[in-house]
């Protein structure tokens, strides 16, 4: 008879989710035991680090990602990234252990007390089902769940004696739309504020790119002969920035946005809300005269704009019908903006200069995962991403997301079969959030090429305490941290990078290796503007 361990696993390969990714535990190990040998399990060696592979893998592979926790203290040890994985909408079925149903009433050591609150609020579903054999059904009821728009996590607590069970008859198979058209009459009335409007301006986020409407976005943006900007903070590219049209990405406070968008009379936003600020800088949240449209596929979104109209679809069909609605316009093209200038190669390297670097050797076809906040505005500058799914962050703010998410990001491109290069730049305080990625990196021969500008410091936050007048503040300081060592302790390849020459001649090799490299690359110290 099966079990419901194997009806689960039958449930997984229909689902097309043979992965798995963990860091496996005592209340775990009934589901992992005999692991089937077409199921390839990630061993990650800490929770968070997990979390992120999964959502790396996960946008990579454009296919929702399962990552199982060890109950409670796991799902504690990943929730930063969790909330990451919320924030970036990515489809996760998180599955976690729970304590043998005999014992949970004793709440023994490992039950977790509260399971469907613990990961609140930052999983659009948690259950634990009431039976055993219910473990099958919730699979396939989480999987819809984590794909349907707006994508995110969903959160299950399994019960570690429910396993052995007799099954009941599999599940019917099913499947659910990913996608959603909008409204046709209120289509009829954004095209018509955008047909009479004298200097649209479009600001896309990373829905056009989760819905795959690059080309979609450039025939809009060209029809109404409109600027395009990126929306501020967003954790995907979502136009190619080296198109004539775009602008650049909007700085992320309220004054200071308003103020690059003057001049404008109509504003398109087009899959990002209305907008991800973090410093508070006051101001209106629009120029005086401007109208506001907003699309999104994500009904907490429209609510929470502070201004304009929203309208529920998904951003590449609502582009598709824009395009049909709206004629085309008797203006001349914006002119393209200025390049940025050259910067100085000095010693040790400014950030521009190693980002400028890093540009004259980009890989045509390269993946960039980023996470280190302070020299972002640099990188944004000098590295221009032209492809889509090509550029992945963190949308949370939360830091140890970024190496391990490259690491998941490697791997679904080598499944899918395009191998794409994929190169993470990673600041020397975020590097060390999740540094144990390295190992599984190494171990699955991944060759992902990782920089780390190294200013031995906090400078983001160096940069807000000047921005809000804190002096003073302690622990913004790294000194000590030997990055050669700790990279070669866990496997991988890796060397000091001082010079833009070096840099080019390590990437190649570091592309074509056949494990990870760590180049740890001295900058200037000089903090800069947090806007």
């Amino acid at each position: 008879m099966a079990t419901v361990r194997d009806a689960t696993y039958d449930v997984l390969r229909t689902l097309g989710m043979t992965t798995v990714f963990g860091n496996p535990g005592s209340t775990e190990e009934p589901f992992l035991k005999d692991f089937p040998a077409d199921f390839h399990y990630v061993h990650a060696l800490h929770e968070a680090t997990a979390v992120a592979m999964a959502d790396g893998y996960a946008q990579a592979s454009g296919n929702p990602a399962h990552v199982n926790l060890h109950t409670g203290p796991g799902t504690g040890n990943g929730m930063g990234n969790l909330v990451t994985a919320w924030h970036n909408k990515t489809p996760l079925i998180v599955s976690a252990g729970q304590q043998t149903r005999e014992m949970l009433l004793l709440e023994p050591r490992l039950a977790n007390r509260r399971p469907t609150e613990l990961p609140q609020p930052y999983v659009k579903w948690a259950y634990e089902p009431a039976r055993a054999q219910d473990i099958p059904a919730a699979m396939l009821r989480a999987y819809a769940t984590a794909v349907q728009p707006p994508a995110g996590p969903v959160y299950l607590s399994l019960p570690m004696d429910d396993w052995a069970q007799p099954a009941d008859p599999p599940p019917a198979p099913r499947s659910v739309a990913t996608r959603f058209a909008p409204d046709p009459d209120r289509l009829d009335d954004f095209a018509r504020v955008l047909a009479d409007s004298r200097n649209p301006v479009l600001v896309f986020g990373p829905g056009v790119d989760r819905s795959g409407s690059w080309s979609t976005a450039v025939a809009l943006a060209e029809r109404l002969a409109a600027p395009v900007w990126s929306a501020p903070a967003t954790e995907r590219a979502v136009f190619p920035e080296d198109h004539s049209h775009f602008r650049g990405v909007l700085p992320y406070a309220i004054g200071p946005l308003a103020e690059a968008l003057r001049g404008h009379d109509t504003v398109l936003v087009v899959g990002a809300p209305v907008f991800r600020y973090y410093p508070y800088v006051p101001g209106g949240h629009l120029p005086d005269g401007a109208r506001l449209l907003h699309v999104t596929d994500d009904p907490d979104e429209a609510a929470r704009a502070p201004v304009g109209d929203s309208l529920l679809g998904d951003p590449g069909l609502t582009l598709a019908a824009l395009i049909e609605r709206v004629p085309v316009a008797d203006r001349p093209p914006p002119a393209p903006r200025e390049a940025p200038a050259v910067p100085e190669v000095t010693a040790p390297l400014s950030a521009d200069a190693l980002f400028a670097a890093l540009a004259a050797h980009w890989p045509a076809d390269g993946v960039l995962v980023q996470e280190s906040p302070s020299n972002l505005s640099a990188l944004r500058r000098q590295l221009k991403v032209n492809r889509p799914a090509s550029y992945f962050t963190m949308a949370s703010g939360g830091l140890g997301y970024g190496l391990p998410a490259a690491i998941g990001v490697a791997l679904a491109e080598r499944d899918a079969g395009r191998q794409r290069p994929v190169v993470a730049v990673i600041g020397d305080g975020s590097f060390h959030y999740s540094v144990q990625a390295l190992w599984t990196a190494a171990r699955l021969a991944l060759p992902v090429v990782v920089v780390v500008p190294v200013n031995q410091q906090y400078a983001i936050l160096k940069a807000f305490a000047e921005l809000k007048d804190t002096p003073g503040v302690p622990g913004l300081d790294l000194p000590g941290l030997d990055i050669v060592a700790i990279a070669a302790g866990y496997g991988c390849a890796t060397e000091v990078v001082e010079t833009p020459d070096q840099l080019g001649v390590a990437l190649t090799t570091g592309l074509r290796a056949d494990r990870p490299t760590v180049l740890p690359v001295p900058i200037s110290t000089d903090v800069p503007s947090i806007l």
